[in-house]
């Protein structure tokens, strides 16, 4: 469908992103902080039979032209559950059903899979972006009103691109991850000198337990990451998703990771843990994608559960990579029990919602101050009860960006 809006422009919705063209798409997502909206990774998505209509992820990706020429872009999907997204947003269904109002499908705008904070449009350089935005908007508006679609969501999206959408009409919903942040560390011991005495010890012994253990933990890059190695990132991957049952996050398929390479390789760094004594087959791993000054967290597993291995291979041997490499911010992935007590506190994202049912808007507008309040004081609770021996500025800084 391709619908006429100005002499200069058009909007089209595409359901299959290799129909665009990659070198526009990434002129436009490579500058991106984010590597999780550049086409490689999203073609991959639905090449590999990982987000496609049977999984419930119908790709409907809007885009703006000019001419010939792309100048705005977002993934999108039409969903009809919620499944994948990490953003629990079952009371809200729940809140439409009793109003007798549909809910299913939405339309949504994220990275599947990928609870990582990035998400906004595509603008190309030198375009008003204020001008290709509500466009943009305006074309979701008629596509969600046309289709009975219940509302539009953005998750984990941008900080700054969050308050221009907010410019047009959309409700912010506060929520929270852990995220290590450099504080300046040289060394590992640098990040170790943040915590009190206790979890400086707690730490170290955890370290010592796995090189107890006879293991040795490895990081791996570009063409060091072999195909059978993307095969065992799967295999690690289903086994730890496996032991979740009907909670395990198994959405992504094995020709994901083997598309992988050679084309997306360059972003990924694999943690492998090998017995001491051999480098044949790692019998864990955590696998870590990396752009520019960020790493982030996405998956492990191992052959048995060795005391204190998921902590060095998804926290600590991660850490030691991203003060040698200068990373600046360490997102290890959703969940965060764990995360806490080794220098992850908690940090505000948000998602952005619109609804086309007036009773449904109209609670959404009413109570999500009261809903972003009760999130704030979770985090801060949180943040008062780190191991560490002072809160940095930093960190304070970052702990209050909460708005």
């Amino acid at each position: 469908m391709v619908e006429q809006l100005k002499p200069r422009y058009s909007v089209s919705w595409i359901d299959n992103i290799a129909d665009i063209p990659q070198i526009e798409w990434d002129a436009m997502a490579t500058p991106l902080k984010t590597p999780f909206l550049e086409w490689e990774w999203l073609r991959n998505m639905e090449t590999s039979g990982s987000a496609t209509a049977k999984a419930g992820w119908v790709p409907r990706h809007l885009t703006v032209w000019r001419d010939r020429s792309l100048i705005g872009a977002a993934p999108m999907y039409v969903k009809g559950h919620s499944f994948g997204e990490f953003v629990f947003d079952h009371q809200w269904a729940d809140i439409s059903e009793r109003l007798g109002v549909r809910y299913y499908p939405k339309l949504l705008g994220m990275s599947p899979f990928t609870p990582a904070e990035g998400y906004r449009f595509l603008i190309a350089p030198g375009e008003d972006e204020d001008e290709i935005t509500e466009i943009m908007v305006g074309a979701i508006d008629h596509f969600c009103m046309r289709h009975q679609i219940s509302g539009c969501n953005f998750l984990y999206v941008d900080p700054e691109w969050r308050r221009r959408m907010e410019r047009h009409g959309f409700v912010s919903w506060l929520h929270h991850s852990f995220v290590w942040s450099n504080q300046g560390f040289q060394t590992f011991d640098d990040y170790l000198a943040v915590f009190n005495a206790n979890q400086r010890r707690n730490i170290k012994r955890e370290r010592k337990a796995v090189a107890q253990a006879g293991l040795r933990l490895q990081a791996l890059t570009g063409d060091e990451i072999t195909k059978p190695l993307l095969a065992s990132v799967y295999h690690f991957y289903c086994d730890t998703c496996d032991k979740f049952g009907w909670w395990g996050s198994k959405y992504l398929t094995p020709k994901f990771f083997d598309q992988l390479a050679p084309n997306y390789i360059h972003r990924v760094v694999v943690f492998a843990v090998y017995p001491e004594d051999s480098d044949d087959y790692p019998v864990g791993m955590s696998f870590c994608v990396t752009k520019g000054d960020r790493l982030y967290g996405r998956y492990w597993g191992a052959t048995q559960d060795f005391d204190n291995l998921h902590f060095d291979a998804c926290y600590y041997t991660p850490i030691e990579w991203a003060i040698a490499n200068n990373i600046q911010l360490f997102d290890p992935g959703a969940g965060g029990r764990h995360k806490k007590r080794r220098g992850f506190p908690a940090m505000p994202n948000h998602s952005l919602h619109r609804f086309y049912n007036d009773r449904l808007q109209q609670i959404l507008q009413t109570y999500i101050g009261q809903v972003n309040q009760m999130e704030r004081q979770e985090m801060d609770a949180i943040n008062a009860n780190l191991p560490f021996k002072q809160q940095s500025t930093t960190q304070q800084q970052n702990n209050k960006g909460c708005d």
